[in-house]
């Protein structure tokens, strides 16, 4: 009896199972069995692998920036290399001449090759090509023979007979002068692209080296540079110790 008695005081200090919500049964124990709680979903490769690509990059980059890298260099920077051959002395030439002026021009050449039957978008090309030149008006002093100076029984007077000034062919400024438009038809374009034409870019400069030739003559550049001749005589004569100085032009 005394051990039913223990027994029955023993289960009744063990606290009942309070039923679940559903009320189908005792709840379970906290600890005791219960269901792990679902954890968050880690990311699968394919997308952490950029996402942290790109954030290593933003860190370089920004240390860059602010300076707090060396500087990286750049793999897609071009670099020119100038593979010219030497230059080449042909000849050499005494220019016995004086150059008394100098004339600057600009030409804007449009050079249009157009084809007979067919629409320029198709065949032809034009190029707007700005020029800039230079002229030169000289007077040759090779050609003063002895007959060309005379002086006076008292060394005083002297008398200077020089050619007219002539003016020198065109010369190009290739640092002022540019390729401002160039149009190309359909065919063209295809032309160019298995092989170029260097010959249309000498072709307009010729044409405006003979343009700045042809306005040279219109000016009163000859005019000026036998002017500037005959001041500059009569400045070296006089101060050689002749009084009187007289400078002539003839053909």
């Amino acid at each position: 009896m005394a051990l039913l008695r223990r027994g029955r005081s023993a289960e009744s200090d063990i606290p009942a199972a309070a039923p679940d919500e559903a009320g189908k049964g005792p709840a379970r124990r906290a600890g005791a069995g219960a269901e792990p709680r679902p954890g968050r979903r880690r990311a699968p490769w394919y997308v952490a692998l950029p996402v942290t690509l790109a954030a290593i990059l933003a860190v370089f980059l920004a240390g860059a920036h602010l300076g707090l890298l060396p500087s990286l260099p750049n793999p897609f920077e071009r670099r020119t290399v100038d593979r010219s051959q030497p230059v080449l002395l042909r000849s050499i030439q005494e220019m016995k001449r004086f150059t008394g002026a100098q004339g600057n021009f600009q030409v804007i050449v449009d050079l249009d090759h157009e084809a007979a039957f067919l629409p320029s978008a198709l065949l032809g090309n034009r190029t707007l090509y700005v020029a800039a030149g230079t002229v030169d008006a000289y007077t040759d002093l090779s050609t003063l023979d002895k007959g060309a100076v005379t002086v006076s029984a008292d060394r005083s007077t002297v008398t200077v007979v020089v050619p007219h000034a002539r003016l020198a062919p065109a010369a190009l400024d290739v640092r002022r002068s540019y390729v401002y438009l160039q149009q190309r038809g359909f065919f063209d374009r295809i032309g160019d692209f298995f092989g170029g034409n260097p010959g249309n870019q000498q072709q307009v400069e010729v044409l405006a080296t003979q343009k700045i030739e042809q306005a040279a003559k219109d000016t009163e550049l000859a005019q000026r540079a036998e002017q500037s001749t005959r001041t500059m005589l009569e400045g070296l004569l006089r101060s050689a110790g002749f009084t009187t100085v007289t400078v002539t032009m003839t053909a």
